[in-house]
């Protein structure tokens, strides 16, 4: 009796299927992603759809899914394509605190500049299979495994719960002020005796409120601070974790 075959579903990541051949010189995949994050950094998640793409692109609906077959395979390769943008320095073994702390800063920038990408980096089904992605965690696993952390993707995963986690409410943050119109200091500002009344009787948050001068003044200083602060907090304690 022949043995019983079982038909396996596809792995559900663009990256697990061949791309398609271009049915014209101006429509394929690298053009398509381009567009894409073009229309996610104006407009975020929600403004994009097939349809309002296909319509940027001047192509049918039938065109686009030869190339990309759903809207999340078009997020797995709109996160890998900004991730192309982050910057890791090269494991030379000199200072790996300064080194992941500067990889760490050029994710939060690129995250700030593309403020979709951090909410959707863990939703956007296989995306950590993209090339850029790749990379950039084989270039982070060389940063540790060349400090001589034994398990350096655990680090890894430690230091990007806290950059990404960072990243999502600063995004979501100038998000609002970006729609509000207003400058990040004027917005504060209109914000702060709001803030001041609603931390009222609460005396470990009062004082928090009480002296906002730097916050007004110089937000994008106050708001590095705060990253910096978490992150060296973080690198305290994986230093811990480094063989001697």
């Amino acid at each position: 009796m022949a043995a019983k075959t079982t038909k396996q579903n596809p792995i559900p990541s663009v990256w697990a299927r061949p791309q398609p051949r271009a049915d014209q010189p101006t429509l394929n995949r690298n053009a398509i992603v381009r567009e894409a994050v073009a229309m996610l950094d104006a407009d975020g998640i929600e403004a994009l759809s097939m349809r309002k793409l296909g319509a940027r692109l001047n192509a049918g609906a039938t065109s686009l899914y030869r190339h990309v077959a759903t809207k999340d395979e078009l997020m797995e390769l709109a996160v890998d394509e900004v991730a192309a943008e982050i910057h890791v320095p090269a494991a030379d073994g000199s200072d790996w605190r300064a080194a992941v702390s500067e990889a760490a800063g050029s994710f939060r920038t690129t995250a700030l500049r593309h403020p979709w990408l951090s909410s959707v980096l863990g939703q956007a089904g296989l995306a950590y299979l993209g090339p850029n992605l790749m990379s950039f965690s084989e270039r982070l696993a060389a940063l540790f495994k060349g400090a001589g952390f034994l398990e350096p993707e655990r680090a890894i995963e430690t230091v990007m719960a806290y950059v990404v986690g960072m990243s999502t409410t600063e995004a979501a943050w100038l998000t609002t002020i970006a729609r509000s119109g207003e400058s990040e200091a004027d917005f504060i500002a209109r914000l702060l005796p709001a803030a001041q009344q609603a931390a009222a009787g609460h005396a470990h948050l009062e004082g928090g409120y009480a002296d906002a001068t730097a916050a007004t003044q110089d937000p994008v200083a106050v708001r590095d601070g705060k990253f910096a602060y978490g992150l060296e907090v973080v690198l305290d304690g994986l230093a811990l974790r480094r063989p001697e």
